[in-house]
């Protein structure tokens, strides 16, 4: 009897606990969750389906354990690291090196306008313009690695050629087909494509659509016209497209615009919307040929218009099923190619500024030493080692998620606009050094076209403006966050009780998760991160720790920031931008350390990592600090400032840890090594190698210019007079100074050089 009784009563207290419950939760409801729901509707601009589909594009990836607060480290250190194959190295070894000997970027640039024709002819037969089409049509099928990697030693050697091979692999005719084209299409087309019978280009920008792509008022129309005594169901298309790079070459054109229907003859609504045909470019009615000329540089590039251009339906990428789908198609193909193209070049003019710098620094010489121990070269040498350890460890970390099948949409993004943005950086820094000798133009120049091509990069694939404030946490903050996204797809629900059941589940998740968050992140903030997890022991344990504790920060300011501005954050770009600088540094950070690991975890390389740590964790408090200084909440601010910056603790590298970074460039040594892996050397006698060879000339000989300084011997000529130094020893100190002779002259020309007949 006992036992029964206690049964009763545990089933009574239960069934009054369950009750309690469920009073509570109708009441949160109804007196939180509801009002809430109501407000974030009027609040909250609505989704265009242009920006629906940009959102959607791709998927997630580290950025999301970034956005949650709490990273799990040993879930990125778990990634494997991006390898070649076999047949990709040979590609790499083969291939790609014989085509770096066959490229004159001066001659090209300002004697032939153009890359030679056995240049062409050479990646036809390579199929370089085939590396992401699958063997079974006829290509290299490249893993995204592999394909980075082609582009980031071409694009070292030569602009011209590492964009003429880049654009065919990124966002084109190919990577469409591959995505959404019909059997037929793909048959049909990525064999030509592969073996360079049909030349592809893309038309995506009009004089009244750049950065506003979707605003675009190039159209087709559906009709009916006759073709060889046949009426044939087709499109009218009428276009005007500018800065398309091979579009002057091009034999087939990609081209995006807005489709109608006017008559009904799919059977669907008059505006089907942004579509993307194949038109070859022979088509009547197209105009295509003309040439720009983007920052001296040559690569093919140039307008086209069509007017009254008919083509049959099966010319839209995947068929009638596809029309209307443009949009997402182009954000899907991009958000894989815009992670691989410009970051690769990027990596290359990093590591490239990195290499060529420090050894200018190490063989000229002015007041009687190397200029590269001067403290004002080496802040920039230092800078510029960093950079292109931290840029490289990025595009390998993000080649490593594409490896694995991820379309990782704000990884692309954050890589696109800070991996140009540091080349920038790394670039002006190089010019900086080298002074004169970067300055004046001619086939001894090999940093000049690097640099007038930097204003390309910043621009295209989404000009950094535009990524930097509105893609990077504009879409972030909707895709990667743990719950804003199902918020926002109920607050949108044309149901509006369903609707509300959903954004209210969602929203008391949504808030535990924020109190936790700000909890961790005030723990966090005031123990310096010596609270946080870090995945193992030893020299960089402390920055695994600094990186959770800024995480956790940027977690919570993220959410109050939305949460406070609702949908008029979209509106505040500046705040936007520094809220995705925030969340692109911990993206950038996570990579050093995992390079770090992946790499054997080198004693060596740690002033390297180092370095980027004390930079970024700089970078990120001001990033904070502007944040917290611009929100219009000025008491949640402050409260808020208390939580997660109660001090500013990183100021940047030390002065002497600069030195030390500076110091790996300016000799030879297994960390420089590591740094400027897979870089084209140089071939023969050009520029490249000469300086290349006049910096292991100057290294060699230093012992022996040491020794007759300890001497009191100025003039290793006196001393080899005197017999102090041998005959060879004076012939190897002659070698090289006739090898520092050589790399700081510049060019001249005859006074009639630059004359050119006008037209």
């Amino acid at each position: 009897m006992p036992l029964a009784g206690n049964s009763v009563n545990l089933v009574t207290y239960a069934h009054f606990y369950t009750r309690l419950h469920m009073d509570f939760n109708a009441w949160r409801r109804r007196r939180i969750s509801e009002p809430a729901y109501r407000w974030a509707r009027k609040a909250m601009p609505g989704l265009s389906d242009t920006e629906r589909e940009a959102i959607e594009a791709g998927d997630v990836w580290w950025d999301a354990d970034l956005f949650t607060g709490d990273p799990d480290w040993n879930k990125l250190l778990a990634v494997p690291q991006a390898t070649l194959t076999v047949a990709e190295q040979q590609f790499l070894d083969g291939p790609v090196a014989q085509l770096c000997a066959m490229l004159d970027e001066w001659d090209i640039t300002w004697h032939q306008g153009d890359l030679p024709e056995a240049v062409w002819q050479f990646m036809r037969e390579q199929r370089f313009f085939g590396m992401i089409i699958p063997t079974s049509y006829g290509g290299l099928g490249f893993s995204p690695y592999a394909h980075s990697e082609v582009v980031r030693r071409i694009s070292a050697y030569s602009i011209t050629a590492g964009v003429t091979v880049m654009v065919p692999n990124s966002l084109g005719p190919g990577e469409l087909l591959l995505q959404f084209g019909t059997p037929e299409q793909r048959d049909y087309w990525l064999p030509r494509l592969a073996d360079g019978t049909e030349v592809p280009c893309f038309g995506l920008t009009s004089p009244e659509a750049g950065s506003d792509a979707a605003s675009m008022v190039d159209t087709g129309v559906v009709c009916r016209q006759m073709v060889d005594g046949k009426e044939v169901l087709g499109i009218r298309l009428n276009w005007h497209k500018r800065y398309i790079t091979l579009g002057p070459i091009a034999t087939v054109l990609g081209l995006a615009f807005k489709l109608q229907d006017p008559d009904g003859l799919l059977g669907g609504q008059v505006d089907v919307g942004i579509s993307v045909a194949l038109v070859p470019t022979n088509t009547p009615g197209i105009t295509i040929g003309r040439r720009h000329l983007p920052s001296m540089q040559v690569f093919q590039n140039g307008p086209n218009q069509g007017e009254d251009v008919f083509v049959p339906l099966d010319a839209l990428i995947g068929g009638t099923e596809k029309a209307g789908h443009g949009w997402q198609m182009l954000m899907s193909a991009l958000a894989a190619g815009r992670g691989i193209s410009l970051p690769s070049l990027s990596a290359a003019a990093a590591v490239y500024s990195a290499h060529v710098t420090g050894m200018y620094a190490r063989v000229r010489q002015q007041f009687g030493i190397a200029v590269g121990r001067f403290e004002g070269v080496q802040e920039k040498l230092g800078r510029l080692a960093g950079n292109a350890y931290l840029v490289e460890a990025a595009r390998r970390l993000t080649c490593a998620a594409l490896n694995q099948g991820h379309k990782p949409a704000v990884v692309s993004a954050i890589m696109k606009y800070h991996a140009t943005e540091r080349m920038r950086e790394a670039v002006n820094d190089a010019m900086d050094v080298h002074g004169g000798k970067a300055v004046i133009d001619g086939p001894s120049n090999y940093l000049g076209s690097l640099y007038r091509a930097l204003p390309i990069a910043i621009t295209v694939e989404g000009a950094n403006i535009l990524t930097r404030c509105l893609i990077i946490f504009g879409q972030g903050a909707i895709r990667a966050h743990p719950y804003l996204m199902q918020e926002v797809l109920a607050l949108g629900d044309e149901d509006d009780e369903r609707g509300l059941q959903t954004f209210h589940d969602v929203f008391w998740r949504h808030l535990a998760h924020s109190a936790k968050n700000g909890l961790r992140a005030w723990r966090r903030a005031w123990t310096g991160g010596v609270l946080a997890r870090a995945p193992s022991s030893g020299p960089v344990a402390r920055q695994y720790r600094r990186l959770s504790r800024y995480a956790s920060a940027f977690a919570l300011v993220a959410d109050v920031s939305m949460g406070t501005l609702g949908g008029a954050l979209k509106r505040r770009e500046m705040l936007s931008a520094r809220l995705g600088d925030i969340l692109a540094e911990l993206y950038l950070l996570s990579a050093v350390l995992k390079r770090w690991e992946d790499e054997g975890r080198c004693h060596a390389d740690l002033p390297l990592v180092l370095w980027c740590m004390e930079d970024g964790c700089a970078r990120l408090e001001t990033r904070f600090d502007q944040v917290l200084a611009n929100l219009p909440k000025r008491p949640l601010a402050w409260v808020l400032r208390a939580i997660v910056l109660p001090v500013r603790l990183n100021r940047g590298p030390s002065d002497a840890l600069t030195r030390e970074c500076a110091d790996l460039l300016l000799a030879p040594s297994p960390t420089r090594d590591r740094l400027t892996a897979n870089l084209q050397r140089g071939e023969g006698d050009d520029v490249l190698a000469q300086l290349e060879r006049a910096f292991g000339l100057v290294n060699a000989v230093q012992p022996l210019h040491d020794k007759l300084k300890r001497e009191g011997v100025q003039d290793w000529r006196e001393a080899h007079r005197g017999g102090a130094i041998t005959d060879a020893q004076a012939r190897q100190i002659e070698a090289a100074e006739e090898a520092v002779r050589r790399v700081v002259a510049v060019d001249d020309f005859e006074p009639g050089a630059f004359a050119r007949p006008p037209g």
